[in-house]
């Protein structure tokens, strides 16, 4: 039987040298504060957002925050 499942790159932690790890991390802005699950290095805890998260869905949480 073979994977259907899309296999996903390792990211390794440039500061570290050790693979990223899928957890939740806690992200603040303005004030407030969303617990998210994202890589991160479980060493340093420095956390990977992807590009298409950080111009879609946080940017809209960002611009909702910034009219309040």
């Amino acid at each position: 039987m073979s994977e259907t499942k899309e296999q996903t790159p390792k990211l390794i932690c440039g500061k570290c040298d050790i693979e990223l790890t899928m957890g939740k991390v806690s992200v603040a802005y303005m004030g407030n504060s969303f617990d998210v699950d994202l890589l991160h290095c479980p060493k340093c805890h420095l956390v990977f957002v992807p590009e298409e998260l950080a111009l879609g869905k946080m940017q809209k949480v960002e611009l909702a925050l910034e009219e309040k």
